[in-house]
């Protein structure tokens, strides 16, 4: 083909596709972040010059209102709005306008009783330093997550002062959600669903409630360990761990924003509002177990942004730092006016051996209730799988991977890295099998998550996978194995240490900023849980990750903030960061 016939053939392709970079008219969300308020506008005021903003890209003034998808009125001031890549290139040559940052699902995530024993703060009547605080109850603190279950005891307002008059915000009804699920204790709630419903359409009410409650678990677990009442007998499912399950800050009046719709999807847009929301409400320190999928440029990072206005009005923000380790340079939510956390571990084990059958003696950890004290056959999922699963996944007890046949009356070894670990048993015990064995990678390392199966279960380090790997291949297909009660022990290891799931520095961004600031206890933390979320027979729950670490921080902010109510934002972050031992006991002489 010569020239002269390639020429008009590309320009007839240029024609029938342009490049998408040059005419993508494609809607898709946008927050125009304008930075602060800088005079007393009312909201009817703001409202139209963000219509005033959207009309100069739009055809007309009814096409600007339509596509406005929030518009921030409190401490925050900007707007989302569905808008092309073109339309929103020229709003971000505005002069007003700091900056443009485009809305995309998955770009945010959760980052999901002994533990304050543990950490050295004795929630006990009678011990001075939490009863000097009052137990955070003077506080207001904020959970930005997937909501609460407010039926859980750890929500309870028995015996609650009434609601300060400092408070400003709402209790928003929904779906299985009204104004009597506020009280004393959860005194507001709200939900944002405007950006989800935007990329999505609308929210399937079997997916997740159209109001504050929690269909999910991880707000739930969260706002107890930040802020639930003191419970007595609490245990998760088969009585483990069973004491006095108690948030750091019980007697905290906790407000609950709900922008993690649908499993786990949060918009830059619904958290932006739930945070100009909660600064104008005026709640004093908000925990927000939630990161980006990689580190971010603060203008690029609307997470960031708002916690950057809540600082500028004093509310101290605490942020988990990701589950991204152990690889460097993986931590989240890095900028130095947020409190990033990292995740460690406890000195509490829940041991559930696993005797091979040549005698060896592996200390895995359950709470799973079972007793298999006979001698079963052991087989690994990969010698059991159906003929069509890939090869990467054979080892994995994906759901339908297993051949029963092969399977039945077996204990089966399954490793981590596809699928839930709840799914691997409940595959497991589809194909017939007795019990089985989640097993670390390597690049699980020694991070044991725990949570009730269906089967008996022992859950096993990547050290000890490999010695019951060898022992299998070793017997031939004769192996065997028995899985003994479980017992909870104290102290069993030295602790704490650092979780190798908890993302670490440096920090990518601006690498002179040491991140994260602080770790706290984050794997197998009990707490509330949403009876709506499996297992929904439990009321407490086990759950890691620096999501679980996050509020333990949030509540330590919170008790210092009632034991130094004139200190800013800055001077607790600081306090607890340069604290070794429980910064409650903190007294600088450079800070008044």
């Amino acid at each position: 083909m010569n020239i002269p016939t390639i020429i008009p053939l590309f320009l007839s392709l240029l024609l029938l596709f342009p490049p998408l970079a040059i005419c993508d008219e494609r809607q898709r969300t946008y927050i125009v972040y304008l930075g602060s308020h800088t005079q007393q506008y009312t909201p009817d005021q703001i409202l139209e010059t963000h219509h005033s903003c959207l009309t100069s890209v739009k055809d007309s003034e009814e096409e600007a209102r339509a596509s406005l998808i929030y518009s921030y009125k409190h401490s925050i001031n900007g707007f989302a709005a569905s808008l092309t890549p073109q339309q929103a290139s020229k709003l971000n040559e505005l002069e007003e306008v700091v900056a443009v940052i485009e809305s995309r699902p998955r770009k945010y995530s959760t980052h999901t009783t002994r533990s304050w024993e543990f950490s050295g703060l004795n929630l006990a009547a009678g011990y001075d330093v939490a009863e000097s605080a009052g137990y955070g109850k003077s506080l207001i603190v904020g959970i930005l997550d997937s909501g609460v279950w407010p039926e859980a005891e750890s929500f309870s307002d028995e015996g609650m002062e009434a609601v300060p008059k400092s408070w400003k915000g709402i209790c928003q009804t929904g779906q299985e959600f009204n104004s009597s699920h506020c009280n004393k204790k959860i005194i507001g709630a709200r939900y944002y669903i405007k950006g989800f419903e935007t990329y999505y359409g609308r929210l399937d009410a079997t997916e997740d409630y159209r109001s504050p409650r929690d269909k999910d678990g991880h707000g739930t677990h969260t706002a107890a360990t930040f802020a639930g009442r003191q419970v007595r007998n609490a245990s998760a499912l088969g009585g483990f761990a069973r004491g006095t399950a108690s948030g750091g800050a019980p007697l905290a009046r906790l407000a609950v924003y709900k922008e993690k719709i649908g499993g786990n999807t949060c918009f830059d847009e619904d958290m932006l509002a739930a945070m100009d929301d909660a600064i104008a409400d005026g709640v004093q320190v908000i925990s927000i177990s939630i990161g980006a999928d990689e580190p971010l440029s603060p203008v690029n990072d609307s997470l960031s942004i708002g916690a950057l206005h809540a600082a500028r009005k004093n509310v101290v923000v605490v942020c988990s730092g990701g589950n991204d380790g152990p690889k460097p340079g993986t931590v989240v939510n890095t900028p130095p006016w947020i409190l990033t956390v990292g995740a460690s571990n406890m000195d509490r084990g829940f041991l559930g051996t696993v005797v091979l059958g040549n005698g060896m003696k592996i200390t895995g950890q359950t709470v799973t209730h079972h007793k298999l004290p006979k001698r079963l056959p052991l087989i690994s999922a990969a010698d059991a799988a159906l003929p069509w699963v890939p090869d990467n996944e054979t080892d994995q007890c994906l759901p339908d991977s297993l051949a029963p046949e092969k399977v039945r009356g077996k204990i089966v070894l399954c490793l981590r890295g596809s699928g839930t670990r709840y799914l691997k048993g409940v595959e497991v015990k589809r194909a017939g099998g007795a019990g089985f064995i989640l097993a670390n990678t390597a690049a699980l390392g020694d991070d044991v998550f725990l949570e009730p199966h269906v089967l008996p279960t022992t859950a096993v380090t990547y050290d000890e996978t490999r010695e019951i790997v060898r022992y299998i291949r070793s017997a031939k297909g004769n192996a065997t194995a028995r899985l003994r009660e479980p017992r909870t022990v104290l102290g069993y290891k030295a602790a704490p240490f650092m979780a190798s799931f908890s993302s670490r520095g440096p920090n990518v961004i601006h690498p002179c900023i040491l991140k994260p600031d602080v770790a706290a206890p984050g794997v197998n933390i009990l707490a509330a849980w949403s009876q709506a979320s499996p297992p929904t027979s439990v009321k407490y729950n086990f759950d890691s990750g620096t999501s679980m670490a996050c509020p333990h921080v949030a509540a330590l902010a919170a008790l210092l903030k009632a034991i130094h109510p004139t200190w800013s934002s800055a001077a607790i972050r600081s306090a607890i960061m340069t604290t070794g031992k429980n910064p409650l006991s903190f007294v600088s002489p450079y800070i008044s």
